[in-house]
């Protein structure tokens, strides 16, 4: 994939949405290029409302949403979005999903079979190319969603809690997995979660969101190198803690920052 243009990957300026009148989302926010940014507040505060803004789904009622600097909804954006449920065709398979995409990018017909194989190779699948979803068990499908979107060679990565079905183990897996394909591509990605151990291993930048509707409340950098082990370190304790208590989750706790640390 080829890097984006110089300045921000993307920008809402001011968005609003608004349902009936009733304001869901106002954010201002600038990603970078290359950058992951995980969006976290409570459940229905419009994260995903953000998702679907900026993928063009749904039209701001206010301000602006631009991908390397031209409006979302111009048809110039290169956005995709990975959800929580796969969506993949049943009667295709892994292979055949993943050159359905390239179909829909242009790519020529001669090329698509190999193309489809590498991409299959690179989220550990090379050899269930030829099962259908059906045979393929649910963090399977998510790696084959997870390559069907690289196959577009987005701009921008839109995702979804794109694990939160998936069991603890499995959901790991996929972290693990998004992290090493994000080195090899440097796609920008705003990622959703209410799971705040996910947002600290993936982001670059947590932003943290106010209940409906959602507005930025803080936006925490993570400069820690990321690998599954960095959750025990002690500054990763502490910025959990800090996440919680902005999120409210721990204003009833009784447990202080050394109690956490030392757990």
């Amino acid at each position: 994939m080829s890097a984006p243009a110089s300045g921000a990957a993307v920008r809402l300026r001011d968005l609003e949405i608004a349902y009936g009148g009733e304001p869901v989302a106002q954010v201002d926010l600038s990603i970078e290029p290359g950058e992951i940014v995980v969006l976290l507040g409570p459940s229905g505060c419009g994260k995903s409302t953000l998702l679907r803004a900026l993928s063009g789904l749904l039209r701001p009622s206010a301000g602006s949403a631009e991908v390397d600097g031209v409006a979302v909804g111009s048809g110039a954006e290169q956005c995709a979005m990975m959800f929580q449920e796969d969506a993949l065709l049943p009667w295709r398979t892994a292979r055949r999903n993943v050159e359905f995409a390239l179909k829909l990018r242009g790519a020529p017909r001669g090329e698509r079979r190999g193309e489809a194989r590498e991409l299959l190779a690179q989220v550990g699948l090379q050899d269930f190319a030829d099962h259908l979803p059906s045979a393929l068990s649910g963090g399977m499908r998510q790696r084959v969603q997870l390559a069907r979107t690289l196959a577009t060679r987005p701009r921008v990565l839109l995702m979804d809690e794109p694990f939160g079905a998936l069991d603890a183990q499995t959901r790991t897996e996929m972290q693990r997995l998004l992290i090493s394909v994000w080195q090899r591509y440097r796609t920008t990605v705003l990622f959703v979660t209410h799971d705040v151990d996910e947002a600290l291993l993936l982001a670059d930048r947590i932003v943290l969101l106010t209940a409906r509707p959602a507005r930025t409340q803080r936006i925490v950098t993570i400069t820690e190198p990321r690998a599954p082990g960095a959750r025990f370190e002690p500054e990763f304790a502490r910025l959990r803690y800090e996440i919680l208590a902005g999120l409210g989750e721990s204003a009833d706790s009784s447990a202080d920052l050394a109690t956490i640390i030392e757990n």
